[in-house]
């Protein structure tokens, strides 16, 4: 049975997931510290956060999306 779940796992049609980041997680990755993450969804340049009960999470593709709009912005200048 095991042999099965690990196949439909590892299926091609299985449902694609985006991971959920911690602040800790995201601000590396938009080049910033903690605090300047958040001041940054206080000032709606990074959305909100995603709520999990006390806990704040964003999809993965959205904090990509924040660079590559802000890539698009520099083009269109």
């Amino acid at each position: 049975m095991a042999r099965i779940e690990t196949q439909a796992l590892r299926d091609s049609t299985a449902i694609p997931v985006d991971p959920l980041l911690t602040a800790r997680e995201a601000a590396p990755v938009l080049g910033v510290s903690v605090p300047t993450f958040w001041r940054r969804v206080a000032d709606g340049t990074v959305p909100k956060p995603i709520k999990l009960g006390a806990l704040s999470r964003w999809p993965q593709s959205e904090i990509l999306a924040v660079i590559e709009k802000a890539k698009a912005a520099r083009t269109a200048a």
